[in-house]
């Protein structure tokens, strides 16, 4: 009974959490722009990275908006040279920052030149900080699992009791029937690395404050890069009859080759096109139907529409809480399956 209070205060925080930031924008946004709220911009401003987070805005007693954000590292190479800077430094995208014979602005969250160039931006946004934030929080885990094995503690304990039946479930329900007993070790870091980064990094787009709030995995530069992992990982562990089944498909004419290959070839490029646009899709979704709900309070101006908001925001929650393990496990799965088919020995009769 405790535990199912916590997590209902939990989901609730989070809820409520979600709530006040997004007032917390939406009147910023009506204050300084003068105009009716709309939600599509406020909910795009949301999903999309940030050179730093937004906390809240108040109102002094002049009346003028001030936001209270955190700001990060704007790490900027352009024409040779390196500057580096906070983002405080551009007040919100209301001043400009001059570094030498540079001058920089915010144009829609990203950073140009007056002369209109785009240095190569290396900055800490608020996806990149929530992606070193998980790789810390995934070492500190294992790291403090394997100390507890290495002690000889032969039945887990505390972190490790919850640690283990995960592994196993990626190691036994995913690697092993998909790759294959004698294979799945080989690949079974990567799976295990890629299951717990998803999935820490889906919970923490679920938290709507600092340092959560980044939807690191609704970003579809990190999903191309996950998904050209695998890819990279399948096609260079395939064997001799992967490529043949690519080059020279088994039972099909000679004359049919030229239709054949080019098919062929388009499905090794579309099996991790569907992984990074389902990871992309689920996860951007989720956060769009939360925000959108939230947003109906605004949109109709009237407290009358938040029970019913805020109840339909609590059960999208619980759901999503069901979607960050369960978009973990399809990539995982899929990954897994992808690379059984190009490691598979098939035997000849």
């Amino acid at each position: 009974m405790k535990t199912v209070l916590k997590t209902i205060l939990l989901i609730a925080t989070f809820t409520l959490g979600n709530l006040s930031l997004f007032a917390s924008e939406a009147h910023a946004d009506d204050v300084q722009e003068e105009k009716p709220f709309d939600a599509v911009e406020v909910i795009m401003h949301h999903i999309s990275d940030a050179h730093d987070f937004h906390i809240l805005d108040y109102t002094d007693d002049a009346g003028v908006e001030h936001p209270v954000s955190i700001p990060l590292p704007v790490i900027l190479y352009t024409n040779g040279s390196l500057d580096v800077f906070m983002s405080s430094a551009f007040n919100h995208g209301h001043d400009e920052v001059v570094r030498g014979n540079h001058r920089y602005k915010l144009d829609h969250g990203h950073v140009v030149e007056l002369n209109g160039a785009h240095p190569i931006d290396f900055s800490i946004t608020k996806n990149v900080f929530s992606m070193f934030l998980s790789i810390v929080i995934i070492l500190l885990i294992f790291i403090s699992v394997g100390r507890s094995y290495r002690k000889g503690n032969l039945a887990p304990t505390g972190l490790a009791s919850f640690m283990e039946p995960l592994v196993l479930f990626v190691r036994d329900d995913i690697a092993v029937p998909n790759i294959g007993e004698k294979k799945a070790d080989k690949f079974l870091p990567y799976l295990l690395t890629v299951f717990f980064f998803i999935w820490v990094n889906n919970l923490l787009g679920l938290i709507p404050f600092f340092p959560g709030s980044a939807n690191l995995t609704g970003n579809i530069s990190f999903t191309i890069t996950l998904a050209f992992i695998t890819f990279l990982i399948t096609n260079l562990n395939g064997n001799k009859e992967y490529w043949k089944h690519v080059f020279a498909t088994p039972g099909v004419p000679f004359w049919l080759l030229p239709i054949m290959i080019p098919v062929e070839l388009m499905g090794i490029i579309a099996k991790p096109v569907a992984l990074l646009i389902r990871l992309f899709a689920n996860i951007t979704a989720g956060h769009i139907i939360i925000l959108s709900l939230i947003s109906l309070i605004f949109i109709f101006k009237t407290i009358m529409i938040a029970p019913v908001s805020v109840g339909f925001v609590l059960f999208m929650d619980v759901l999503e809480l069901l979607v960050a393990a369960l978009q973990a496990y399809i990539f995982t799965l899929l990954s897994a399956l992808f690379i059984g088919m190009a490691v598979a020995e098939h035997e000849h009769h």
